[in-house]
C-alpha cells in the first residue's frame, strides 16, 4: 500500500533548494531524528540537482509504502533527459566526473536504507530510495497524508540564504558529533593499551608462576629420589635380613618368632612399595620418564604377567585367566610401562575379588588403537567413585578395603603412564557386579624428536608383590 506524501517539479536552481527543505519538513513530520532528517534532505537534494544540471529538470515524488507499523518514506526522482552511460562504473565507484554527479549517486545509496536506479541513454532516469519509519513510530494512517499536506502548506518556504544557514548548523552539528566520536574513540583507546599493559602483566606472571611450579616439581621430584634411595637401602636390608631369618640360616626359630619376622617382612616390602610408587609418581609429573619403545608380542606379554602375578592370586575361589590375542600384530611401544600398568591393574582385581575371576584380555580398536581390559567379579565401584580412585592417596572405602593394605598411587600413577604412552586408562563398574579397566594404547609409540629411544635415567623397578 502507498501513499502520496508530496510532490513538486525541477525546473529551476532554486526549486533543488525548495526540493531540499521540503523533504527535511516530511522527515521531521514523520518522526525522524535530526540525523536522519539531513541525510534524507541531503540524498534527496543530491539527486534533484542531477535531474536538474544533467537532464534540464524533472519531478520529485514523495511518499509512504506499506502498511503500520512496518512502513517506510520512499522518494522518487524521475526525469527525461538523455541517460546515465557509465551507470555500471557509476555505481562500482569507478567513475570520475569533475562534476560530481557519480558522487552524488554513490552517496545517496550509502545514505539510504535501499535504493534503486534505472537509467539507459534517450530515455532519462528514474532513481527510488529510501528507509524505514523510525522504531516506536505509530504510522501513517488514511488521514496521515492530508495531515501533512496541511502542515506543509502552513510553513513558509525559507529563503536560499536561510537554508545555508541552516545547512551550516547541521554541519557544524555533525562536526560536533564527530569530535565527541573521537575523544569516545581516543578514551577507548586509551583504555584498550591500559587493557593490554594488564593483559601482558599478567602474562608474564603467569610465566613466572609457570616457571616456580616447574622449579617447584623439580625439586620435589629431586627430593623424592633422594629419599627413595635413603628409604630403600634400610628397607632392603630388612628384607634381606627377614629373609635369612626364616630360612633358618642362624637356627631355628619358634612359631612366634616365625610369625613376628613375617609381620617385619610384610611391612619392609609395603614400604618398599609405597616408595615406589612415590618415586614413579614424582617422575611422571616432573616430566622426567623417558620412553623405549621396543617392538613385542601381546602373547609374550601375557606370559610374563601371568607367571608374576601368579603368586598373588591367594584365594582358589579366585581364577586369573589370560587369553589369547591371535588377530593382533605385535607392538611397538614401551613394554616395561605397558607391563606396569596392567600389574597394577590385576593386583588392585585380585585383591578386591573374593570369589569369580580376573580376566585380561587384549583385542584391536581400529585407527591404530589396541584396547586391554583387566575385568573382575569383584565388589565393583559407585558411579561416584569412578574417578576418585584416580586421585593421589585416594582409596574407597569398603570392608576389604580395611582388610588389605594400600597405598592409593597404583591407579593414579597407571593413569599418568597410559597418557605418556599416547593413551588412556577408563573403568566401567557397578557395585556388585565387578569391574572392567580399559587401557587404550596406540600400537605404535610416536616419540618427539627424531624419535630415537631414549634410555631412562634410572633402572625400571622390578616386579611388585603388591598392587594399590
Amino acid at each position: 500500500m502507498s501513499q502520496a506524501l508530496l510532490s513538486l517539479s525541477i525546473g529551476h536552481e532554486h526549486d533543488v533548494v525548495a526540493v531540499r527543505q521540503r523533504a527535511r519538513q516530511v522527515a521531521e513530520l514523520l518522526g525522524f531524528d535530526t540525523q536522519q532528517q539531513t541525510r534524507i534532505a541531503t540524498a534527496v537534494s543530491e539527486i534533484a540537482r542531477n535531474a536538474f544540471r544533467y537532464a534540464g529538470g524533472g519531478r520529485m515524488e514523495m511518499r509512504v509504502d506499506g502498511l503500520p507499523p512496518r512502513q517506510a518514506l520512499a522518494v522518487r526522482v524521475v526525469d527525461s533527459g538523455p541517460g546515465i552511460a557509465d551507470l555500471d562504473a557509476v555505481l562500482e565507484g569507478r567513475y570520475r566526473s569533475v562534476t560530481g554527479m557519480g558522487m552524488g549517486i554513490v552517496g545517496t545509496r550509502r545514505l539510504m536504507d535501499w535504493f534503486r536506479i534505472e537509467s539507459a541513454p534517450g530515455r532519462g532516469t528514474e532513481v527510488e530510495f529510501g528507509c524505514t519509519l523510525p522504531a516506536g513510530h505509530a504510522g501513517i494512517g488514511a488521514a496521515g497524508p492530508v495531515r501533512i499536506a496541511d502542515e506543509l502548506a502552513r510553513r513558509r518556504p525559507e529563503s536560499p540564504f536561510e537554508e545555508i544557514q541552516r545547512q551550516n548548523q547541521e554541519l557544524l552539528h555533525a562536526l560536533a558529533e564527530l569530535r565527541a566520536r573521537e575523544h569516545d574513540l581516543l578514551r577507548l583507546n586509551q583504555e584498550l593499551e591500559d587493557t593490554n599493559r594488564g593483559v601482558v602483566a599478567l602474562y608474564a606472571e603467569l610465566d613466572e608462576n609457570v616457571a616456580q611450579l616447574r622449579r617447584t616439581s623439580a625439586q620435589r621430584a629431586q627430593f623424592v629420589s633422594y629419599m627413595s634411595h635413603e628409604f630403600r637401602t634400610p628397607l632392603d636390608s630388612m628384607i634381606a635380613l627377614t629373609g635369612l631369618l626364616l630360612a633358618r640360616v642362624d637356627g631355628e626359630l619358634t612359631d612366634e618368632q616365625e610369625k613376628q619376622v613375617g609381620y617385619v617382612q610384610r611391612s619392609a616390602r609395603d614400604l618398599l612399595n609405597l616408595v615406589d610408587d612415590l618415586l614413579d609418581t614424582a617422575r611422571v609429573e616432573a616430566g622426567q620418564v623417558t620412553l623405549r619403545p621396543s617392538p613385542f608380542s601381546v602373547a609374550d606379554l601375557f606370559r610374563a604377567l601371568h607367571a608374576t602375578l601368579r603368586p598373588l592370586r591367594t584365594r582358589e575361589e579366585v581364577a586369573l585367566v589370560f587369553e589369547e590375542a591371535p588377530d593382533l600384530p605385535r607392538l611397538e611401544t614401551d613394554e616395561a610401562k605397558v607391563s606396569q600398568v596392567l600389574r597394577n591393574l590385576v593386583s588392585n582385581a585380585l585383591k578386591f575379588t573374593e570369589r569369580g575371576e580376573v580376566r585380561v584380555a587384549a583385542r584391536p580398536s581400529g585407527d591404530g588403537l589396541v584396547v586391554f581390559e583387566v575385568a573382575d567379579t569383584g565388589l565393583g565401584i559407585a558411579p561416584e567413585d569412578a574417578e576418585r580412585i584416580f586421585e593421589d592417596f585416594t582409596q574407597v572405602e569398603s570392608s576389604v578395603q580395611r582388610r588389605v593394605k594400600g597405598t592409593g598411587l597404583g591407579l593414579p600413577l597407571s593413569r599418568k603412564l597410559a597418557g605418556l604412552l599416547g593413551g588412556s586408562l577408563t573403568v566401567s563398574s557397578r557395585v556388585g557386579a565387578g569391574s572392567v579397566f580399559s587401557l587404550v594404547l596406540p600400537a605404535v609409540c610416536r616419540l618427539a624428536g627424531d624419535g630415537a629411544p631414549v634410555e631412562e635415567g634410572w633402572p625400571s623397578p622390578g616386579p611388585k608383590q603388591e598392587g594399590v
